[in-house]
């Protein structure tokens, strides 16, 4: 047995994180503050770290525009606002889109000639600015990552890029942050770390580490389910984001799989919301694990307590594929969907027929 574990981030999770942990955003002198266009103002959290900010007299700038599925050249537009200020440390606040897009900031602000092909490669010769991460959101574990998902309109999708020095210095973790949100965006949210969760575990780079760890957080997400379904939403807000957490611990080791390989195709092309379009995909992923995997399936099913059959009708009810594509669709995406660096860590060689063929179970009477 051979595997290895390193996950640098120093992690704080509680209820009022940012009051009871001073100090904790002293990553420097000038923070340069990336978020969305209301979720830091919504949540509380942009609040509580001007406040922990000023007490420590660091000088800031907000940036409040981050879109959901940031754009890549806009990422490189705020690393020039970012130097110009001076910043010597960088604070993403929300959800996965300003999180991811704090990190690709963080990189373009010590890297500033840096093309889009080499950063995707990770071949970036200056270790980014530090990163503080503040999720406001259960869903993307981005906080915990290395990883950093944006869109690359060259590439006619979504594109990851992450290294050692991506991850995060600092990730504070407050569930009260996600009082707010309205039931789609928790249950997307909730889908998308629930995804991690399962494929993490069915990747080719688990390892006992992070099979005990996705084996706990499918158990706690599992009594979320029902909850999430009615709207009940008040009393799993805190698991969500430990989930959300033990995701991210994860993924960050075992990287992601088919689910997300797949299903950045939908959030590009017909504006699916990125858990919602992996909750999508999931059925068919379950029947594949079923086939080449089942021992594992067995095994994740067995700690939520669920038959497979029971893991489907939950999602097909609540996330149906219920829009239209076109014929020339499936094959054109199975193209796409092996570029994706997440198909190596499958179990099996795939190519782009095995994922047209998926595209098309999925759609079914909906290509149109």
């Amino acid at each position: 047995m051979k595997f290895s574990f390193n996950n640098p981030v120093d992690i704080r999770f509680g209820r009022n994180v940012l009051k009871n942990n001073p100090g904790s955003l002293s990553l420097g002198k000038k923070a340069f503050i990336v978020t969305g266009s209301s979720s830091g103002r919504k949540s509380g959290a942009l609040a509580d770290a001007e406040v922990e900010l000023r007490a420590c007299d660091i000088q800031y700038q907000i940036f409040e525009g981050i879109k959901n599925n940031p754009n890549v050249d806009q990422c490189r537009e705020l690393a020039i606002s970012a130097s110009e200020f001076g910043a010597d440390f960088i604070i993403g606040i929300g959800g996965g889109s300003p999180l991811d897009a704090a990190k690709a900031v963080a990189v373009f602000s010590t890297n500033p000639c840096l093309t889009n092909e080499k950063l995707f490669m990770n071949e970036f010769d200056t270790p980014p600015l530090p990163i503080a991460a503040i999720p406001t959101t259960s869903g993307t574990g981005s906080e915990v990552t290395p990883w950093s998902i944006m869109t690359w309109d060259e590439f006619n999708s979504k594109k990851s890029f992450g290294n050692l020095y991506t991850y995060p210095k600092i990730a504070l973790l407050d569930p009260s942050y996600t009082d707010s949100l309205p039931k789609d965006v928790t249950l997307f949210t909730a889908l998308d770390a629930f995804s991690h969760c399962f494929e993490s575990f069915l990747s080719l780079k688990a390892s006992p580490y992070t099979d005990a760890v996705n084996l706990y957080a499918l158990s706690r997400f599992s009594k979320c389910m029902d909850p999430l379904e009615r709207g009940e939403l008040k009393d799993i807000r805190d698991d969500l984001m430990l989930v959300s957490l033990l995701g991210g611990v994860a993924i960050s080791q075992t990287g992601t799989t088919m689910m997300h390989a797949m299903g950045y195709q939908l959030t590009y092309y017909y504006g699916q919301p990125h858990g919602k379009a992996n909750a999508i995909v999931m059925p068919v992923y379950l029947e594949e694990a079923a086939k080449y995997v089942p021992d594992k399936l067995t095994a994740a099913l067995s700690a939520m307590g669920l038959s497979r059959n029971q893991l489907s009708s939950f999602l097909e009810r609540n996330i149906p594929a219920d829009f239209n594509i076109k014929s020339n669709e499936p094959a054109f995406w199975g193209k796409l969907a092996m570029k994706q660096g997440s198909v190596k860590n499958l179990p099996i060689l795939v190519d782009c027929d095995y994922f047209t063929a998926l595209y098309e179970r999925i759609f079914k009477s909906r290509i149109v």
